[in-house]
């Protein structure tokens, strides 16, 4: 898995962790040993400026997702022999925003920014919670990478 990590923030984030996080999702939902996706740490500046750009939405979030294809739950993007890695698309985090919601949840930092990549890279693999039943599913990967890599889910 090619998992690339900017981080351009000041929040003190432990990058090989979200990088190895990353990597584990993408192997537990089958994609390609080529697969590659960018996860982009921020500020609230920036990241207000994506929330606008990209939702519509004003002041800082969590986390957003910019997939470059549309995938289905369970259906990674397949390869094609001798053609480009699939590229996922990119999550964009903010630490300090999840920094903010962590203490206003009672949780732990780690926990809580391991939730938002986890959450960021399961929609850039085409899963939702619009729906009950999809927030479900959604819900129990979640979990189950969580608990695997020893993190707690909400």
């Amino acid at each position: 898995m090619n998992v690339f990590v900017a981080d351009e923030q000041t929040e003190a984030v432990d990058a090989a962790f979200l990088r190895d996080l990353a990597a584990l999702v993408l192997e537990r939902e089958s994609c390609p040993p080529d697969t590659e996706v960018s996860v982009i740490l921020v500020g609230d500046e920036e990241m207000e400026g994506y929330n606008r750009k990209f939702l519509d939405r004003s002041g800082p979030t969590d986390v957003i997702s910019l997939p470059i294809e549309e995938l289905a739950p369970g259906r990674p993007p397949g390869s094609i022999p001798g053609g480009p890695p699939p590229m996922l698309g990119d999550v964009i985090v903010d630490p300090a925003c999840i920094r903010r919601q962590a203490r206003d949840l009672d949780r732990s930092f780690e926990d809580e920014m391991a939730l938002m990549v986890v959450h960021g890279l399961l929609h850039l693999l085409g899963y939702d919670h619009g729906a009950d039943a999809d927030a479900e599913r959604m819900d129990e990967r979640t979990s189950a990478i969580l608990t695997e890599v020893g993190r707690e889910p909400r």
